[in-house]
């Protein structure tokens, strides 16, 4: 099991796939990387060698931000807004839905709320 930026890579994928495991890189990204160091996209992951699993190590590296220096520049751009007062960070301070999505219904994944059954709902027999 190959293993680049600190993530397994899964063995048995092509490779334009296998790498879009990696926190950063999407199926573009990873065209573009392949592209960039001409290996071939239908290439599986457990034949790759490792002078082409160095390359891509390094492709990556080198041009783009990927794990954890990616999730680092995220988390500060949302401490930055939430500092600011924007609107953006308050949102992201109330854990709210931040992209104008509506909150009377829906975001109840967002807002962590548990469903609650109102309608239709039947109520033991009372005796008297």
């Amino acid at each position: 099991m190959p293993r680049i930026a600190g993530v397994d890579i899964p063995n048995k994928k092509r490779m334009e796939v296998a790498l879009t495991y990696i926190y950063g890189v999407g199926l573009t990204t990873s065209r573009k990387v392949l592209a960039t160091i001409k290996i071939d996209p239908n290439l599986r992951s457990d034949q790759i060698s490792d002078q082409q699993l160095a390359k891509i190590q390094d492709e990556l590296e080198n041009n783009y931000k990927v794990e954890g220096d990616l999730r680092k520049v995220v988390n500060m751009d949302i401490k930055r807004m939430i500092d600011l007062g924007a609107y953006r960070g308050l949102r992201h301070k109330n854990k709210l839905p931040v992209r104008g999505q509506r909150t009377h219904t829906n975001a109840r994944t967002r807002k962590n709320k548990p469903r609650i059954a109102v309608a239709g709902k039947k109520k033991a027999p009372t005796s008297k």
